[in-house]
């Protein structure tokens, strides 16, 4: 990557010719005053341009959180209501696939977090390596999942007409006590499974683009000591998709009802 000096002139290292989008942001950084190329034209300097893009990503994650936790209240006041039939439908997911997804998602918050080190410490090589893993990681999460909703769908477990009642005969104590519609309760854990996983997947299918322009750059030798943003901030939305699966593992998982 061209260099700066303290003159404003380029550096660039012998053997190697900087892309014509290096020099392009060299002196647009020079037509604001900038020596940074990094700098857009708004910031006075880098630290403030860190200060800003951090604000906006703790923002949009605030927005994030308000956004599931409703599902996550929504959701647990419903199973708090129909304890029997949502822990009816969970026992039909699998557990060791979920508790394996959860230790895969796990592992590429850590090699994110090496990729994020790195990007501090100027080793590119490191970086595209790390964020390659990350993305191998979070596309085994998606092919699981996929697995897991082809499995579920094909054994009538998808909300609509379709759905196999027959599934989830109405225990002795339930009839006793009148109608009580435990299947069609059934059917709303799913309606709520498909819902939140769905939106966690879509989520994920962000972030591994993300992590694509991540690896371009660094693959450019984009990142070092001075500029390093876009690893943190894309790090920080890879760590709250997580953050959600951690949430949502036992709410769906790992459900006993009453009697357990």
């Amino acid at each position: 990557m061209a260099e700066l000096d303290a003159h404003g002139n380029v550096n660039i290292p012998v053997g190697r010719r900087a892309p014509e989008a290096e020099h392009a942001r060299i002196e647009r950084a020079r037509a604001h005053g900038h020596l940074d190329p990094h700098v857009a034209h708004q910031f006075d300097d880098a630290d403030q341009q860190r200060s800003a893009a951090t604000l906006g990503m703790w923002g949009f994650l605030a927005t994030e959180v308000m956004f599931f936790g409703a599902l996550f209240l929504l959701y647990s006041i419903y199973r708090a209501a129909y304890q029997d039939s949502f822990a009816a439908a969970s026992a039909h997911l699998s557990r060791w696939l979920g508790g394996f997804n959860t230790l895969v998602l796990l592992t590429s918050s850590f090699t994110m977090a090496l990729a994020v080190h790195w990007a501090r410490v100027g080793d590119n090589r490191r970086v595209a390596r790390f964020v390659t893993l990350t993305m191998v990681l979070g596309a085994a999460f998606l092919g699981i999942k996929a697995y897991e909703w082809t499995h579920e769908i094909t054994h009538g477990l998808v909300p609509g007409s379709m759905f196999r009642h027959d599934l989830f005969p109405e225990p002795a104590h339930a009839r006793e006590l009148g109608p009580s519609g435990f299947s069609r309760h059934a059917e709303m854990f799913y309606l709520a499974y498909f819902l939140m996983t769905g939106l966690h997947a879509t989520h994920m299918i962000v972030g591994l683009g993300l992590l694509l322009t991540l690896l371009a750059m660094a693959r450019r030798d984009r990142f070092g000591p001075r500029y390093n943003t876009p690893v943190d901030m894309i790090g920080l939305y890879w760590h709250f998709v997580d953050i959600v699966w951690i949430f949502l593992f036992p709410l769906l998982y790992l459900i006993h009802g009453p009697g357990h």
